[in-house]
Order: structure tokens, then sequence, then C-alpha cells
């Protein structure tokens, strides 16, 4: 018999391998604590373009994407929309469900259909009183996620735009991209605002550095795709 995930996919959606207990935020729980995750979690189908939650809305889920890509954006004051990041099947969104600012600081929105599976707040709180070593494990963790994300500050103390900015086409082009004969293709598509955040860079300086990008071959522009050399990735 197919599992939950499997039935409400279908066809149409390709599974991660992924389940919500072998998330990293739930690492070193014992077989018990992770049957328990994997029976309480609510699975979710939505269909591209849809919203899993607004920013400003109340933090009251997380999910684990176990098929399509999520984009998380945020708005400015002044109206401007930037993307912050794109997750993928096998990631999760909504952690800030563990913390006691309240709201979602960016919107979640599909770019494909998509299945999550995972908790409400009171709910999540509910299994840790059944099972209190979650909650200690997920505090562990939530720790050395805090660690681990310090030492990737650094990739910013790179001075150089063209170096800083093809390490962050590198990455969402090994996490997102497509193999192809030429490359890896990267195919959602980034705007020079959303390459202005990730960078910690301004707009023209990304533009300028993408320029110097292609001049050298280190990405090829066709259409709206970028495509990176394999041997540039090495």
């Amino acid at each position: 018999m197919a599992c939950l995930c499997e039935q409400i996919a279908g066809d149409d959606i390709e599974l991660s391998p992924t389940c919500i207990g072998q998330l990293w935020i739930f690492q070193n729980l014992d077989s018990e604590e992770v049957e328990a995750l994997s029976h309480e979690a609510i699975r979710k189908k939505s269909n591209k373009g849809e919203s899993l939650f607004l920013q400003g809305d109340s933090a009251d889920e997380m999910f684990l994407i176990k098929g399509g890509r999520i984009k998380l954006s945020k708005v400015h004051e002044d109206g401007t929309e930037l993307t912050l990041d794109i997750r993928k099947a096998g990631d999760f969104v909504g952690e800030n469900m563990f913390s006691d600012e309240g709201e979602y600081p960016v919107s979640a929105y599909c770019l494909e259909d998509t299945l999550t599976c995972g908790f409400s707040r009171k709910q999540f709180e509910e299994l840790i009183l059944k099972h209190p070593k979650i909650g200690l494990q997920v505090i562990k963790n939530l720790s050395e996620r805090v660690n681990w994300l310090t030492s990737r500050v650094g990739s910013l103390a790179v001075t150089n735009i063209e170096d800083r900015l093809f390490r962050v086409l590198k990455n969402v082009a090994e996490e997102h991209g497509t193999i192809s004969s030429k490359g890896t293709i990267i195919q959602f598509p980034l705007t020079h605002e959303d390459l202005s955040f990730l960078t910690g860079a301004h707009r023209v300086s990304i533009t300028r550095a993408m320029k110097a990008l292609k001049e050298t071959g280190k990405i090829i522009h066709e259409g709206k795709r970028l495509i990176l050399p394999s041997q540039k990735l090495a």
C-alpha cells in the first residue's frame, strides 16, 4: 500500500524521499519519536501560484516540502518584493513557528504544484507533551543550525562582487538546477533585485558583475535561463 503522501500527490508531483522525521531539525531522534512525527503530520496539496502563508500571518504552521518548489519573498515598505530563497522538495518552511515572534516575516508561494507535510503550533505542542525528547532534540538542533548559519556569513565577506555573485549562482544551481549537455540550468527567474539581496550588493554592481561573468564564460545567458557550464562548477 502506498504511503499517504503518494496517495495525495498522485502522478503529478515528484516526491522527495525525505520524510518529516528525517529533517535536520528532528535529527537524532529514536524510531519511536520519528514514527510519532510521521503519524501526526498533516499532508496538504497546493496548486502552483497558491500561498502557504503570507508575510504578517500568524506563524502557526511549519511544513516539509514533500514535492514541488516554494519561493520565499518579502515586501518592503516601498512595495518592492524581493525573493529571499527558493526551497525545493526535501527542505522545510515555516521554521518561525518555533520562535515567539508570532508572525511570518516572509511570504511562501508555490512555484509548482506542491505537497507539504507538517504541523500546526498547537498540534506540535501536544506532540511534545507526549514525547518530551522531541522538544529537547529540536532545541539542540536549532542551536547547531545557528552555528552553521553563522559560518555561512563568511561568504559575504568576499569583497569581489563577481566572486560573491558566482558563489550565489553556484549554490542556486546546485540546489535547484537541471543538468544539461551545456551545464546546469537555472530555470526559474532571478531578478537583479533578488541577486542584490542575496549577495548584499547594489543592483548596479550586480548588473556589472553579471556582464563580467558572461564575458569570462562563467555563465551563459539564454533568454530567461542562466546556465553554469559544468567545468565552472568544479
